[in-house]
Order: C-alpha cells, then structure tokens, then sequence
C-alpha cells in the first residue's frame, strides 16, 4: 500500500500483546488483539487469549493478571495465528513500543510459514517523543492521562490496543491533520520493517543459527565477545533470548554462574560453540 495515503483515510490497526516473558524465542504469546480504524471509527476487533506451552510464573501473572487459571482452555497460538495474521494484513499496523511486540510476532509468523506484512509499523511510544512535550515520560498509561483517554486496565491486550489507537490519533494531527502517512513516519525518525525482525534472515549465517538453537533447546553455550570488559575471551552462556533491535540486536544470556543478565551484541559475537554434555 502507498505511503502517500492520508492517514485519515487509511485503514489504521493497533495491535497489542501480552506475554509470558520479556524475549521472543524463549517467553510465548498469551493474549492478543487488535482494534482496526477507518473513516474515522473502530470498525472491527480482535481479541484472544492464548494458552502458553508452560505454566506461567508469579512473577509474569503478576504484571498483566493473567493467570494459568484463565488460559487453561483459551487456544493455542497455533490455532490463532494465522486468523491474527489475516485480521491485521489490510491495514497500517501500529503498536506502543511496536519493536517488543514485532519481535513476538515475526518470529511466530515465521514459525507458521505465513509471509510477513509488507508495510513499516507506526510506533506510538517512538513518534510521541517526536511530537508531544509536557509530559513526564511517554509510557502509554501515561500519554492516556495527558489526553484524559479511558484506558481501561492496564498490561491487557485489547486495552492497550484501544489506548494505543487514541494516542495515535491525538499524535497524527500534530504532525497536520491532512498529512500522509508519509510525514507520520518520518516525524517516527525510525524505520521499523518486518523483515528487520526476522529470524529466519537471521539465521542465515552459521554463527547465529547455533544461538537460535541453543536458546530454542536451552542449552549452554561457550561464545567468544569482542565487547565488554573482557573482549576477546571466551565466555560461557546460557542464552534467555534473542532480540532484533532497530538500535542493534543482542543475545540476552546469564555468564557462569551469574544470575543477573547480560546483553551480547550479535555484530560482537566472534564464534559459538554448544556445550556438550558433562563439559565443564
């Protein structure tokens, strides 16, 4: 679809996730919906939860309230993704921290062979720094109070999405109210394109298959890191994650004996190697 639509007349859909952890690869989707805007109202909605493979921490439950209890006969994502995928595919997708729920997404899109929208996604965390001031920070609850938004409950999907959608249209007209999409993303100043996100792309080298792998089977690895206070030096990992970022992507992993985690930049990483069984 062209950029050069105005944003009024597009079709605008925000979508939001919930998940049983920060990182793809390793936590899972456990709800999702979308609130999909044209000629000026919300004409359709999307929301499901979804049950996860595993048991879901406290810790996890603790921040979207969720609990094991309520998922326990939602769906599979596997039974979800692909109506989610169709749902979302005519329109301008746009997210609040869109980069998190990218993540989630394309690898699951990938996962079940369906192709990756084509369009760049609107971020409204990203432009509101762009184009609103007076304002403590830009989380999204926070950008709701600013414009007096009925935010309805916090860290649930279809919530945030409907938040997320009031934001976005309080944001577009102040880069003009008859401006193309166009001028939306570059007041954004940051391109975010599926294919960025895409694990499958990633993989591609040897390097970073095995720490997809590793992450995937969680298993050990020993990596060699031209970065940190030890460049050059061997290191034994256990991988929690991987993350594509606009801003360079990372391995989020524990060292040693460790337990506070650590980013390894994949454009630092030098060689990966599994740990095999009873190696020390």
């Amino acid at each position: 679809m062209p950029h050069n639509i105005r944003w009024s007349e597009a079709t605008l859909i925000a979508i939001d996730l919930e998940t049983t952890g920060k990182y793809p690869l390793d936590a899972e989707i456990c709800e999702m919906a979308a609130v999909k805007w044209r000629g000026g109202r919300v004409i359709d909605i999307y929301q499901t939860l979804i049950k996860p493979s595993t048991p879901m921490s406290q810790e996890v439950i603790a921040i979207h309230n969720i609990t094991n209890e309520m998922v326990e006969t939602a769906p599979t994502l596997s039974e979800k993704i692909a109506e989610f995928h169709k749902f979302v595919n005519d329109g301008w997708l746009m997210a609040h921290h869109a980069p998190f729920d990218m993540g989630f997404l394309t690898w699951e899109f990938e996962r079940a062979r369906l192709p990756l929208p084509k369009n760049p996604v609107i971020c409204t965390s990203l432009l509101s720094r762009s184009v609103v001031s007076g304002v403590s920070d830009h989380r999204l609850q926070t950008l709701a109070r600013h414009y007096g938004i009925e935010s309805g409950t916090a860290h649930r999907a279809l919530d945030d999405a409907k938040t997320c959608l009031e934001v976005a249209l309080k944001c577009f007209p102040i880069v003009g109210s008859d401006c193309h999409l166009t001028h939306i993303f570059d007041a954004q100043t940051r391109s975010l394109q599926w294919a960025n996100f895409s694990i499958e792309y990633l993989i591609e080298k040897e390097i970073y298959r095995l720490l997809v792998r590793a992450t995937l089977d969680k298993r050990e690895v020993f990596l060699t890191y031209d970065g940190g206070s030890r460049p050059g030096q061997i290191r034994r990992v256990f991988p929690l994650g991987i993350v594509r970022n606009p801003e360079g992507d990372f391995l989020v992993a524990t060292e040693g004996d460790e337990v506070q985690t650590k980013r390894y930049y994949l454009n630092k990483v030098n060689s990966v190697r599994l740990v095999a069984d009873g190696e020390f």
